[in-house]
């Protein structure tokens, strides 16, 4: 087997996390110099004009990232019309899970009164939403959160950008009337 495809294969896999060098040494069995030598070596292979991709040294990891100068065709098809549309349920889910991160399956449906689970699968599907760990409830249900291709997607800096929820509470003097029905009987 060559050793530059198994690399190559190993930056697909492991596509936004990346790989660091020392992961890299422990996968493949190699000492540090080999791997700088491959990681070189496929470098030069991807920065060929014919080439659309490149590998990139981004927070202490390698990975696979489009090349700057094809910015232009990448953003056209962001913007193209039904390449990037979400459902009201989908947009519906993705608030809830965005507002109230990390979120249980269950916590989404008790909120949107409805089953959510293919909801969220197609959200992880489009790298929306990801597996960020395990609740401590019983069962230990998965819990939920946004990824950072949900913050490119809205065009996000952090999730503090996320406009605010109105408030609709009540006021404290004012009273719920919970039994009084809109429908007027019939005497």
């Amino acid at each position: 087997m060559k050793k530059i495809a198994i690399l190559e294969g190993l930056l697909f896999v492991v596509g936004d996390e990346g790989i660091t060098l020392d992961n890299i040494c422990e996968i493949m069995n190699i000492k540090k110099k080999e791997a700088q030598e491959l990681l070189k070596s496929l470098r030069e292979e991807y920065n060929k004009e014919e080439r659309g991709i490149r590998i990139s040294f981004i927070g202490e990891a390698f990975k696979l990232t489009t090349k700057q100068e094809h910015k232009d065709y990448y953003q056209k098809l962001i913007t193209t019309r039904g390449t990037n549309t979400l459902s009201q349920a989908a947009l519906e889910t993705l608030a809830i899970i965005a507002y109230n991160q990390p979120i249980t399956r269950v916590e989404v449906d008790e909120l949107r009164g409805i089953s959510s689970i293919n909801m969220i699968r197609k959200l992880m599907a489009k790298d929306l939403v990801k597996i960020s760990g395990k609740s401590n409830l019983p069962g230990r249900p998965n819990l939920y959160r946004t990824t950072s291709e949900f913050l490119d997607y809205f065009g996000l800096a952090t999730l503090g950008d996320l406009p605010e929820l109105p408030n609709i509470a009540p006021k404290e003097n004012e009273e719920q009337e919970l039994f009084t029905s809109i429908y007027k009987e019939d005497k």
